[in-house]
């Protein structure tokens, strides 16, 4: 069994914020962090194969005419239904929590004093369903 990398998408317009994530995130030795500032970079860079987007809510506050964070998540889940996207906004309102789900985030995360935790969970759940994964293939490629 290998133990491949995850490719890790961060899309945020703030900047400050995006590079904390992305220095919180580097403890993970198996996870390969690729950051980008607006929706169009992400959509372009798909054919990396991200395994989890990280996407902002907003994603306008530098560039007005920017892709929000919604249209960007329709357009990843069109390209790649398989993509984990976690949807990370500054609202702490259930009704964007719940739009985002609809369209097919797997979780919404607050920015808050917690926000880099409760991404770090869900990361960590991702890389330990992928690991059972793995080795349940593995096993039975064997029998």
């Amino acid at each position: 069994m290998k133990n491949e990398k995850i490719t890790l998408f961060l899309v945020d317009d703030d900047a400050l914020f995006l590079k904390s994530m992305e220095i919180d995130l580097l403890h993970f030795a198996n996870i390969k962090v690729k950051t980008f500032a607006t929706g169009e970079l992400c959509i372009e860079n798909l054919s990396l194969h991200p395994d989890i987007i990280v996407l902002d809510y907003q994603l306008n506050s530098i560039e007005k005419k920017a892709m929000n964070g919604i249209d960007t998540l329709d357009k990843i889940k069109l390209s790649d239904p398989a993509i984990i996207v976690i949807m990370l906004s500054s609202q702490d309102k259930i009704e964007v929590a719940v739009n985002c789900m609809h369209h097919g985030a797997i979780d919404y995360v607050v920015k808050s004093e917690t926000a880099f935790l409760r991404l770090q969970k869900i990361i960590t759940g991702f890389l330990e369903a992928k690991r059972t994964e793995k080795k349940l293939n593995w096993y039975m490629d064997r029998m």
